[in-house]
């Protein structure tokens, strides 16, 4: 029997609602929204009520999306599912780190919290771009990269989707190139230029704020967005890494592919991951969960 993979969603597929589902019928997810209130009240009026403008906002989507991610993965968890590995995509990745034991719920709420001010914090005051790029390689799009100033391919996704931070004044002049070059390029609705340079302040602040935080050895092994490896050594310096370098996807997937994940489950927000995992191999079976029924549908 294979092994299977909890992939945590990150910034972008927040909704109105997000999490509400399991909140009304799981004492798990319901526990991980009671804490995310006691430390910041709100939260869960936000992931259910919130406006999505609102919930765009950097400051207010991290602590959204990591209740919501954390709580499907606990109500699934709930039902006897467990996984071999986690990783979690960005923001994500707080998430994953709770699940595995690495950090405490509230530890890592904190954490997040603190991450989605500063990330907030730099994209208004460094502000940038990130686009999307399709049909092209990687290696096409770093080409691509190499001929505008400040710009970076900062999420390898899959095999033909990388997504590039630059700055606002050259991402329209950006989106003709690769269209020039047999690509397709959209433009995400996103605060900042989020893994990039653009960030370095933001990293700066939370490596100061991770001298306080206290990590466990995790009970199951968290790929790490910035290595593409299970997390190990210094875990803040991963931390803070993953802020302001590129998210290395496609190759988290292949590592858990060699080490015989066929098995993979979206926990959270969106089917984005899913999506990605479908569009890199066609013989691992990816599912998402982000409502009970969805773990009916589950074919493990």
């Amino acid at each position: 029997m294979g092994k299977i993979a909890f992939v945590f969603s990150g910034q972008g597929a927040q909704y109105s609602g997000m999490g509400k589902a399991f909140y009304d019928v799981s004492p798990a997810a319901k526990a991980v929204f009671d804490m995310a209130d006691s430390i910041r009240p709100g939260t869960s009026r936000q992931c259910f009520e919130g406006s999505m403008e609102e919930l765009t906002q950097t400051v207010n989507t991290q602590p959204c999306v990591f209740a919501a991610d954390l709580a499907a993965a606990r109500a699934v968890a709930e039902q006897g599912i467990e996984p071999d590995f986690v990783a979690g995509f960005s923001l994500g990745e707080i998430a994953a780190l709770a699940f595995s034991g690495a950090l405490s719920d509230e530890e890592a709420f904190k954490l997040v919290c603190r991450r989605g001010e500063l990330m907030g914090k730099a994209a208004r005051e460094n502000p940038g771009a990130m686009v999307a790029v399709m049909k092209l390689s990687p290696e096409q799009v770093e080409e691509l990269c190499r001929r505008f100033e400040k710009t970076y391919p900062v999420n390898y996704n899959s095999p033909a989707q990388t997504v590039v931070a630059t700055t606002t004044e050259n991402a329209d002049a950006f989106c003709v190139a690769v269209k020039e070059a047999g690509g397709r390029a959209k433009k995400l609705p996103v605060s900042g230029a989020f893994h990039s340079p653009f960030m370095a302040d933001a990293a700066e602040g939370l490596a100061e704020y991770l001298k306080k935080v206290s990590f466990s050895q995790p009970v199951i092994p968290v790929y790490s967005n910035y290595t593409a490896s299970p997390y190990e050594g210094d875990f803040g310096k991963l931390v803070r890494a993953q802020v302001e370098n590129p998210v290395r996807w496609q190759t988290i997937i292949e590592n858990m592919k060699a080490v015989g994940v066929d098995t993979l489950i979206e926990v959270g927000v969106g089917k984005t991951l899913q999506n990605l995992c479908k569009r890199t191999f066609d013989d691992i079976k990816a599912f998402k969960v982000e409502a009970p029924e969805d773990i009916k549908r589950l074919e493990l």
